[in-house]
């Protein structure tokens, strides 16, 4: 089995695969949790993408019976990277573009992940991956509200909220969910003014809250960033 696993500040994701097959995931909170799953599971093979500037002490804890792969800028993928900085290109959004060339090849590809920011990346159908634009997630924009004005509360995230907010929770969850959905409806239009037809992947933990609502959606694929990562393992065990 390989296990690919997204490693974040706080949280895990981690996929297991039967070669290219996503047989299954799961989130694990706190490093030690996923080193022991690891310990406990034995992969045959790993790889590791994280927003970490350093995951040596992570993996110094690994008991592991095959190869590891720490993926960085300088790891062998599957696709081109024209992007004019690549040392300073997340990892995640690396894994992301290789997912998307994989599960829609020879197609121009924009992949929308939907986290904590929402990052746009752009894949052309010869394999090259361009670069694309960062905004602030729907969470980041409720806690800045609270947190840089006097008044307004935290509020809680709302799917699909009435665009006439008639009390003051109602009308950010309607700034935020419903202006959020705009800028990802015009980017994509934007888009596709530049480089003509694509296809369009929605992907991120809050996905789910846009996904009905963006016409031009070609696929929803949640575990997009373990799908690349482990694409990226096999290319590299070939």
């Amino acid at each position: 089995m390989n296990f690919a696993v997204d490693l974040g500040n706080t949280n895990s994701k981690l996929g297991v695969f039967k070669q290219d097959q996503l047989i299954d995931h799961l989130e694990l909170s706190g490093d030690q949790n996923t080193i022991d799953y690891i310990n406990q599971n034995s992969p045959g093979r790993l790889i590791i993408g994280s927003v970490r500037e350093n995951v040596g002490g992570f993996v110094q804890k690994l008991k592991l019976n095959g190869t590891c792969f720490v993926l960085d800028h300088k790891t062998p993928i599957p696709i081109n990277i024209k992007y004019k900085t690549p040392e300073s290109l997340g990892v995640d959004r690396i894994a992301l573009a290789v997912g998307a060339a994989d599960q829609i090849p020879s197609n121009d590809c924009l992949v929308i992940d939907v986290g904590t920011c929402i990052t746009y990346d752009f894949v052309d159908k010869q394999g090259n991956y361009w670069g694309g634009a960062i905004s602030p997630g729907v969470g980041i924009k409720f806690r800045s509200l609270n947190t840089y004005t006097a008044n307004l509360p935290l509020v809680e995230i709302k799917k699909q909220p009435e665009l006439i907010g008639q009390n003051t929770a109602e009308s950010i969850q309607s700034g935020v969910v419903n202006g959020t959905l705009a800028e990802i409806e015009s980017l994509i239009k934007l888009f596709q003014e530049r480089v003509g037809e694509l296809k369009v992947i929605l992907t991120g933990g809050d996905a789910s809250l846009f996904a009905s609502g963006i016409k031009a959606t070609n696929r929803v694929i949640p575990e997009l960033v373990l799908i690349g990562l482990n694409r990226i393992l096999l290319y590299n065990e070939k």
